[in-house]
């Protein structure tokens, strides 16, 4: 069987083709600019392959839910030219196939459910930290949705100590993603985080509040496991120093046997940076069944 799969990011839109066993045929990469200029390129892209279903993993807000009158949109996004676009609605016109959508993390999550390292859980949960972040959830089998969709990146944090950045985000200052993301990182200390390696001050704040975070998650969902993707944690300095500080926030209020081997509790995504795509088939493997 042969599977779409759109990785519909801000910047880029990856286009790929994979079958029923998870494995990636051909991929190629599309700037995301306006549905103008990018979809007729998607479509091309898909058009003529023999794909029996589409799976899209797209940037948010969405709207996932297939009874929705607005359901296989983009939302409110900041990204204005595809504000309330109707993605699946225009892949599905122009291809004819049954199509899955989610979110962008909720693919990744699902693509280490089914492939990584996450396979065989019922409970997890995935962070992406890079320019934004988002986060997806898997609860009881499945991934979560409720009324719209998990937004981890946007949890409220206490900040640290002497620390007075007021965070980058506009609507929410020193949530997650205004205190940890790739830009606040840059606009907290004047470089991007890739120059930044050899810094341990900026590591040990980073991995603060990311440890933050992960606390309230483990005490909301406690999940199975936490996997920790994207381009801020490409910095493998990180995760002890998380685990470490996880360990001291939660404070043996509870102690698992998960938290005792914190090692492989809190991990890195195992799936080479392909678990986006990879979900990607997947949801396209749920939509045709």
């Amino acid at each position: 069987m042969l599977y779409g799969a759109l990785e519909a990011g801000g910047t880029k839109m990856v286009c790929a083709l994979g079958d029923e066993t998870g494995k990636i045929l051909e991929q190629v990469s599309i700037p995301t600019i306006s549905p103008e200029e990018t979809m007729p390129k998607i479509i091309e892209y898909f058009q003529g392959k023999g794909i029996k279903a589409l799976g899209i993993a797209c940037f948010g807000p969405i709207d996932p839910e297939p009874a929705s009158p607005t359901y296989g949109r983009i939302l409110n996004t900041p990204k204005i030219p595809w504000r309330n676009y109707d993605i699946v609605g225009a892949m599905k016109e122009a291809l004819q196939v049954p199509i899955g959508f989610d979110t962008d993390v909720n693919g990744s999550l699902l693509g280490e459910v089914t492939w990584g390292s996450a396979k065989g859980l019922t409970d997890a949960v995935y962070i992406t930290i890079g320019t934004g972040v988002g986060g997806g959830v898997l609860s009881g089998g499945k991934l979560v949705h409720g009324m719209l969709h998990p937004e981890l990146g946007h949890m409220k944090l206490v900040p640290v100590p002497g620390d007075d950045y007021k965070g980058r985000c506009p609507s929410h200052g020193n949530c997650l993603e205004g205190m940890a993301a790739g830009p606040a990182i840059e606009e907290r200390w004047g470089m991007k985080a890739k120059d930044l390696k050899d810094k341990d001050e900026v590591w040990e704040l980073e991995a603060s509040y990311i440890a933050q975070a992960i606390m309230n998650l483990i005490m909301i969902l406690s999940p199975q496991r936490i996997i920790l993707g994207g381009g801020v944690m490409h910095q493998e300095q990180l995760f002890p120093l998380i685990r470490q500080k996880v360990l001291q926030e939660v404070n043996a209020y509870i102690i698992t046997k998960e938290l005792v081997d914190i090692d492989n509790y809190i991990i890195p995504a195992g799936l080479n940076d392909d678990q986006g795509i990879m979900g990607c088939i997947k949801l396209a493997m749920d939509a045709e069944a």
